[in-house]
């Protein structure tokens, strides 16, 4: 089948009617039409021969046709049945290949499986939809899950967490978890009319390169909560915040003191080390069953 033009929108929309789909609003859907910043986008995911990549929300495959030129073998989430079925038409030569692999569903129900019975790629990459850009970057981190390399294009108020440093309003439990596992820098600041439908809100590209230097602590999945529970209230202290997870004041300013934390503090001013110092505190103290 035929590719339509991917910088017309006219053309997107031809097809899109010729098979009585329609743009879904829940799963916000918006085509990058402007091809010099799909190759940008390409370039920075770094992509050649055999580089294993997987891609979030393909559309009608306008990144999806750049990533396979370039030889990568690619597997695409698409949560929409309709474009689902597009693309299946759009790359049957590469399917045939074994290049080009689609699963069908919720990426953030099915990715776990799909990794169970295939190995773990390169590179992660998407243009992703304000309410699951969070949840899926999160989720693989906590699942101790890292690419070498990921390019997303977010709503910029989700980038400029994902970026954010201590102290900014922006840093959050989110950018904690963001800077611990990937080295965060933004690529390009990407309006609205570079897309169809033109969205109400401007994107930002990240990319996320691997951190060689991954700081270890001893209990993962205590720091991942410790911290998130650091955030829980931004107007309260890290006392105030701690002691309501470990259900224990005297426990929590033992922590603290330990880690040579002041509890006046709020979470947003605490360096990465800080926090993961404290976690381990935590564990060793076995405050946490």
């Amino acid at each position: 089948m035929k590719h339509p033009d991917y910088n017309s929108p006219q053309e997107l929309k031809a097809v899109l009617d010729s098979k009585g789909f329609s743009m879904q609003k829940k799963f916000g859907q918006n085509f990058l039409i402007n091809a010099a910043a799909r190759t940008k986008l390409i370039d920075a995911l770094d992509v050649g021969k055999g580089t294993v990549v997987w891609e979030v929300g393909p559309g009608l495959g306008a990144m999806t046709s750049e990533i396979l030129e370039r030889g990568a073998d690619l597997t695409c989430f698409e949560i929409d049945r309709g474009f689902a079925s597009l693309i299946k038409d759009f790359f049957m030569d590469q399917a045939g290949e074994n290049r080009f692999h689609l699963v069908e569903g919720d990426v953030l129900k099915t990715w776990k499986n799909h990794l169970a019975s295939s190995k773990l790629p390169d590179r992660f990459f998407g243009n992703l939809p304000y309410n699951i850009a969070a949840t899926i970057i999160a989720d693989t981190i906590e699942n101790n899950v890292r690419f070498e390399k990921c390019v997303f294009t977010v709503q910029k108020e989700v980038a400029l967490r994902m970026c954010a440093k201590p102290g900014s309003d922006d840093f959050s439990s989110f950018s904690v978890l963001c800077q611990w596992a990937y080295d965060v820098k933004p690529l390009m600041d990407l309006g609205g009319a570079n897309f169809w439908p033109k969205p109400n809100v401007d994107s930002r590209a990240v990319v996320f390169t691997k951190r060689e230097d991954f700081p270890k602590c001893n209990n993962p999945s205590l720091f991942i909560k410790m911290q998130r529970a650091l955030f829980s209230s931004r107007r309260k202290n890290v006392r105030n915040n701690l002691t309501a997870f470990l259900s224990n004041n005297d426990l929590c300013l033992q922590a603290l003191e330990k880690a040579g934390i002041d509890p006046q503090k709020r979470a947003e001013v605490l360096e990465l080390p800080q926090m993961l110092l404290l976690s381990d505190v935590i564990d060793d103290m076995k405050i946490i069953k």
